[in-house]
């Protein structure tokens, strides 16, 4: 006889409970929540029954208003209403003064700027985290029940202190945090799950305030990234400004009035979204003092005006082919994502290049939080039939200062994650106790030309000769894209490890800058690392020479003996901070030259010690 397991209604047991996860697009301009119902992923709609929640929180001094109410506050209270705060993620206040005028009042606080409003001071976290805490609620309120969890995207040019401020908002909001997934990385998963899809395909996801290329292999269930790069500073917003720059100039505008200024750039949004299908548009600015303006544009003008935007979009595409080692007639389909990728020249720029036409059949402003949404539902345990592998790579290199200045590569860019990764490094001086670790992040040969993530130090050491110790470094990547670093010193035992968790992200530009700068410099880097390596050799040396002059000179050498390696010594040691790799070499050759004779005695002198005592049979038995 079968056996059937009953339950009250809406009360099944463990083994058969759906779980509620969620995908979350946190985006610059709007954010969205979609989750996984009946094996199809659908974009949750909020109180105003809209997909969309424009990412816009305004403070009064006793409320909290987020979305559409607060975004039209914007013109009307500009300094307490938050707008784009997606680009001051894990910015320090040096970073967010390059994105020109704002309204809000800065304030330069340890880790990350933060914003003084009526309801306070709000860091970046803060606001992020009312954003989410909204779409949390409208999610658990959609739903039924309480989260198990969410996969919250972020640009793939995010760095650790980004990744690491999104993931804190998301915890503020009481969301437990499933996984951070790359934004292209989602979309991806949205394209291979409902189409299918096999291949390489590029995701071009140009956003709100950021721009990313991936590229991706696609087979059943599996998404391996190959290549990503981006800029971390363009956007739609980019392509606002230029439209308001472009009024300014055009009908004389010389207010600085910050709400004048939110009108402006808000009529520059609603004229540009006009212009994806009109040839031409226009609207009418009323400023705060009365004075009304007519404002027109046409396809041509914007496409002009903005032209250099685009092709600074491609820019980043040809690198990630290039990294990937394909060219563009390997590329099977390429995913628009974003909803600046509805802008007519963008689509046309990128058909151009790859000589194909863009996939559009999934809407830009929703397959990011679709396919978040995919991967929630997998991680939450929820089964689909369908097997999900995500192998995502870090964008830029991962290493450790190492003497002379040198940036020693652990993890090199692109590779797949999570990775653990482990490296070995040794002492410099003879009885050292403790090393400095300092982990940098960057494609360049010197660490002043790479981003410092964190500094630690490994004490305990077992005091011995140079070169002696054996300290094993490990760096491990997390399917979050998150760092940590371990150092143990494999004789004593002793470790350390650290949670890289840098004071606040990379500055706009700086990640796509590094990259530029590492192929640009290709030759002047080569040429530093080769300077900066026979400088520690020459010191090394020196150091040497001299401990074993005080050690060994009096009973080995002559007076002219010692006044010749002596004299090479005071020929060397000026070099080491004015002459070039090739003199500093052929010096610290002649020093070895002048040494020789010396070493060779200390090394009979040491062979003699360790055998006084011993008899013939003794050495026999060894």
């Amino acid at each position: 006889m079968a056996l059937m397991q009953i339950a009250e209604p809406g009360e099944s047991t463990a083994p058969h409970q759906h779980r509620l996860a969620v995908g979350i697009d946190l985006g610059t301009t709007n954010s969205l929540v979609a989750t996984v119902k009946s094996g199809a992923a659908e974009v949750l709609l909020n109180h105003d029954s809209q997909p969309l929640l424009p990412s816009v929180v305004r403070y009064l001094k006793d409320q909290t208003v987020v979305g559409a109410e607060a975004k039209a506050a914007q013109a009307i209270d500009p300094q307490n209403t938050i707008v784009s705060v997606k680009r001051f993620m894990g910015r320090g206040i040096a970073d967010v003064a390059k994105y020109g005028a704002l309204p809000y009042k800065f304030i330069d606080a340890p880790g990350m700027v933060k914003i003084e409003t009526t309801a306070g001071v709000k860091s970046p976290v803060d606001v992020s985290a009312d954003i989410l805490r909204v779409l949390r609620i409208q999610a658990e309120e959609a739903l039924a029940g309480e989260l198990v969890g969410a996969v919250i995207t972020v640009p793939a040019y995010f760095d650790d202190a980004q990744r690491q401020a999104t993931k804190d908002a998301a915890n503020i909001a009481g969301i437990n945090v499933l996984r951070l997934l790359n934004e292209p990385t989602a979309a991806a998963i949205a394209y291979g799950l409902d189409n299918e899809s096999k291949g390489t395909f590029a995701v071009f996801d140009l956003g709100g305030g950021t721009f990313d290329i991936s590229i991706l292999k696609l087979t059943k269930g599996v998404f391996e990234v190959l290549a990503t790069n981006g800029d971390s500073s363009l956007g739609g917003d980019d392509f606002d400004q230029a439209i308001g720059a472009h009024w300014r100039k055009q009908l004389g505008l010389a207010s600085a009035d910050h709400g004048d200024t939110r009108r402006l750039l808000m009529k520059a949004r609603e004229v540009k979204e006009m212009l994806t299908t009109q040839v031409n548009a226009e609207s009418t600015l009323k400023l705060s003092y009365g004075q009304e303006f007519k404002l027109r544009l046409s396809q041509d003008e914007f496409w002009a005006m903005t032209q250099a935007l685009v092709q600074r979009s491609l820019q980043p595409v040809k690198k990630a082919l290039r990294d990937a080692k394909l060219g563009v007639a390997d590329i099977d389909g390429i995913v628009m994502v974003g909803g600046a990728t509805r802008m007519l020249h963008v689509q046309r720029a990128v058909t151009e290049f790859f000589g194909k036409p863009t996939l559009n059949n999934l809407d830009p402003d929703k397959v990011v939080a679709l396919g978040a949404a995919i991967q929630a539902n997998a991680l939450a345990g929820n089964r689909t039939g369908e097997d999900l592998l995500l192998l995502d790579v870090i964008p830029l290199s991962l290493g450790l200062e190492t003497m002379g200045g040198l940036a020693e590569k652990v993890i090199p860019r692109n590779s797949t994650i999570p990775i653990a990764r482990a490296q070995e490094f040794t002492t410099y001086k003879d009885g050292q106790t403790a090393m400095a670790i300092h982990v940098v992040q960057g494609e360049r040969e010197l660490v002043k030309d790479c981003r410092s993530l964190a500094k630690f130090e490994l004490r305990g050491i077992p005091p011995m000769v140079a070169g002696a110790a054996r300290i094993q470094v490990t760096f491990q990547v997390d399917a979050d894209g998150l760092l940590s670093v371990a150092a143990r010193e494999t004789v004593s035992g002793v470790s350390t490890q650290i949670e890289v968790k840098p004071s606040y992200g990379l500055s706009d530009n700086e990640i796509a800058e590094m990259l530029k700068a590492s192929f640009s410099h290709a030759k002047d880097d080569a040429d530093a690392r080769v300077l900066s390596e026979e400088k520690v050799d020459a010191v090394r040396l020196i150091e040497a020479v001299q401990a074993a002059i005080k050690r060994d000179g009096d009973t080995l050498l002559d007076t002219a003996e010692r006044a010749e390696i002596l004299a090479a010594i005071a020929a060397l040691t000026p070099m080491i901070e004015t002459a070039d790799a090739r003199t500093i070499k052929a010096q610290v050759a002649e020093l070895s030259r002048t040494t020789e004779n010396f070493a060779a005695r200390r090394m009979d002198r040491s062979v003699a010690d360790a055998l006084k005592g011993k008899r013939v049979e003794d050495m026999q038995s060894l």
